[in-house]
């Protein structure tokens, strides 16, 4: 039974640089998601990092767990439910990168160290950006209660509710826990089993892949006749794919011709699809997936296809290499430590719009009353009902100054 479990939903873990994210998927999974050599190394998450879990239930203990024997009783299990962590970084020079990642997750969990005082630039800034983006099933996790008193586990909580006070999440539910130790997770996974309902999809729309990696999965050396194609990783928003289904990605492919550069739409066939480490035959909305194809490898290498949209030819939005904004200002810049109003845009200046899992800079080209014209330097895949979050370059940092959508 458990074999036959499709991950149901998205659940991002977002918050500030080393307040402990990668530690707790892997309390919650038991897969550690940094796995890129610069990741390692430094110690940050820099990619978007992946990890499915199977929640179960001590009939006996009554305990929660993402183990199949109870810790306690050591007995067997009942499986509740497979679900999918995405791992976004929290370092403030990777905020496109967390952003891209909120277009695919459903729920999120923010965590809050309490060891730190509340909140820290990019708590704010994560925050700022699920509200932005629609996700409201949230919890707040206070990690590394192993690190501080009571009194200050304490003042660390009502610092949270006075933070989180007219925010989204200012309702949302705060759990104590060490990820380190694996203290309280049993809580914490009846909170989200509570907290985050499975969402209702439309399997009947036409599929949309949003591609938020890309993997050349050869290793170096193999024969031409035993290469595989390339691989592309992400969630899919609504719809369902097939095993043998032709694809078409949008924009595509970067490629300067006669002294222009152009975006060349990608056709290929899936030749495999993958729900977590499963191999299906068709995929559905919930859980993140990956999809082998007949791409030349080459073309999907070190996530090259990144923010790119799957789908059925002649079924996809359409490709915008320049935009009409209706932008919605914030008061505030987010993510900065010094407290600053947010400026008009102004006609040149350069922005940063994340769609969707897609990143792209853009000068502002017109201002209207209430409009922006941005002629994107990467031309986006994008329905006229998405949100662009928009941020500008404040000293050394893209900053989130507001959202847009687009006006034909």
């Amino acid at each position: 039974m458990v074999k036959e479990l499709i991950s149901e939903i998205n659940i991002g873990i977002v918050g500030h640089v080393d307040h402990g994210k990668t530690t707790l998927v892997a309390s919650l999974s038991g897969k550690w998601t940094d796995v890129h050599s610069e990741e390692l190394k430094r110690g940050i998450t820099i990619k978007l990092g992946y990890a499915d879990s199977i929640f179960y239930n001590c009939p006996k203990c009554k305990l929660f767990s993402p183990k199949e024997k109870c810790a306690k009783c050591k007995e067997k299990c009942e499986p509740l439910r497979k679900v999918s962590f995405i791992d976004a970084p929290g370092h403030e020079t990777l905020m496109a990168t967390m952003l891209s990642g909120a277009a695919i997750i459903d729920a999120a969990l923010l965590l809050v160290s309490a060891n730190e005082e509340c909140p820290q630039p990019q708590t704010r800034e994560h925050l700022m950006a699920l509200e932005i983006l629609g996700i409201k099933n949230i919890i707040i996790v206070q990690n590394k209660i192993d690190l501080v008193s009571k009194e200050e586990a304490i003042k660390n909580y009502k610092d949270i509710k006075a933070f989180v006070k007219g925010s989204v999440a200012e309702n949302a539910p705060i759990i104590p826990i060490s990820a380190q130790h694996n203290v309280n997770i049993s809580n914490l996974i009846e909170e989200i089993e509570n907290n985050f309902k499975t969402p209702k999809r439309d399997s009947t729309a036409s599929p949309l892949l949003f591609i938020a990696r890309s993997f050349d999965v050869n290793k170096p050396g193999t024969n031409w006749d035993k290469l595989t194609g390339g691989v592309l990783g992400g969630a899919l928003k609504q719809g369902k794919i097939n095993l043998d289904d032709e694809i078409t990605i949008l924009p595509g492919l970067r490629v300067e011709e006669q002294g222009k550069v152009l975006w060349k739409p990608l056709e290929t066939k899936i030749t495999g699809l993958k729900h977590g480490n499963q191999d299906v035959k068709e995929i559905t909305p919930g859980g993140s997936v990956g999809v082998m194809t007949q791409l030349d490898p080459s073309l999907v290498k070190s996530d090259n296809l990144i923010g790119n949209v799957a789908g059925y030819k002649d079924k996809l939005p359409k490709v915008w290499h320049e935009i009409t904004l209706k932008p919605t200002l914030l008061k505030r810049v987010v993510g900065s430590k010094e407290d600053l109003e947010v400026e008009n845009i102004k006609k040149g200046e350069s922005l940063m719009l994340n769609i969707n899992s897609s990143i792209s800079l853009g000068v502002v080209t017109d201002l209207k009353k209430d409009q922006i014209q941005v002629s994107l330097k990467i031309p986006v895949c994008a329905d006229t009902k998405d949100h662009f979050a928009i941020s500008r370059r404040i000293g050394t940092r893209w900053r989130l100054i507001g959202i847009g959508n687009i006006i034909e």
